[in-house]
């Protein structure tokens, strides 16, 4: 079967499930998305990577990283393999440069390591064909945003908050910042980070 590449388009709070989270997926070359519902912690673990956060201690996927790295694994990619009853699939194909192994995941798990090995994501046109979603032309610009713009935008951190940080010098900024990470609250440490980085 050939394989479709696809790229995180957004990421932001379902409005049909309570704490769960929806990741946007699309087509490379293409006008379909896939939308796939996922947990709140797998959304962090996302968004986190996604932001380029290093929080205070490994979350899970980083541990996975760190195992594979010492044991001489490589990820040579992430797939969404199979979509059955509404529930997708995943593996995580992984090589020790002798023999590549496919190993099953949930999408949102293997998406958060792909994302970590800074490996490709592809799925099939089967699954495409059945549960993608075709945008029109209007929801195509917005969709062209980029993936850090859409993330940082659905992570729900109050308006307020960003009035505020304006006010704040760099050194009360480093002093939130520092805060936040160490509470792992990593939606407002990204948003104390965008707000630095604009000055410099």
């Amino acid at each position: 079967m050939d394989k479709l590449k696809l790229e995180i388009l957004g990421l932001s709070s379902s409005q049909s499930q309570s704490g769960s989270f929806a990741l946007v997926l699309g087509e490379v070359g293409g006008n379909r998305r896939l939308p796939i519902i996922i947990g709140m912690f797998e959304a962090q673990a996302i968004a986190i990577e996604i932001e380029k956060i290093v929080p205070n201690r490994p979350m899970t996927h980083d541990l996975f990283k760190s195992f594979a790295h010492n044991f001489n694994f490589t990820i040579k990619e992430i797939i969404i393999s199979d979509l059955k009853e509404g529930v997708f699939f995943g593996k995580i194909v992984c090589s020790d440069g002798f023999r590549e192994v496919e190993i099953d995941a949930r999408p949102s798990d293997a998406i958060a390591i792909g994302l970590r090995f800074g490996v490709e994501i592809f799925t099939y046109e089967a699954i495409l064909a059945e549960a993608g979603i075709v945008l029109g032309e209007e929801d195509e610009e917005e969709a062209d945003e980029s993936p850090k713009a859409k993330t940082s935008a659905a992570k729900g951190t109050p308006k307020g908050f960003m009035d505020k940080l304006k006010d704040f010098s760099m050194d009360k900024l480093q002093e939130l910042l520092t805060e936040m990470l160490g509470k792992e609250d990593y939606e407002k440490a990204a948003k104390i980070r965008d707000e630095m980085n604009k000055r410099n």
